[in-house]
């Protein structure tokens, strides 16, 4: 479902300009610092991998040990 979501938002994109695309990306680069993108794109890969963010990972995993005490 969510891999045919993708496609269709992809098709809806690809009217726009090139340049509404890069304006859009650049404020975008421009209002986080490199850490936070790679942070960002490292966490949606996961997100699309697993369904669970980092944070939730990290959540879950010290739970676990917590409650494993």
């Amino acid at each position: 479902m969510r891999k045919i979501l993708l496609i269709g938002c992809l098709l809806i994109t690809s009217g726009c300009s090139e340049f509404a695309l890069l304006a859009s990306a650049g404020s975008i680069g421009m209002s986080q610092n490199a850490y936070a993108r790679a942070y960002s794109g490292v966490d949606m890969l996961t997100i699309m991998g697993t369904e669970k963010s980092i944070k939730k990972h990290a959540y879950d995993k010290g739970k676990e040990l917590y409650d494993s005490r």
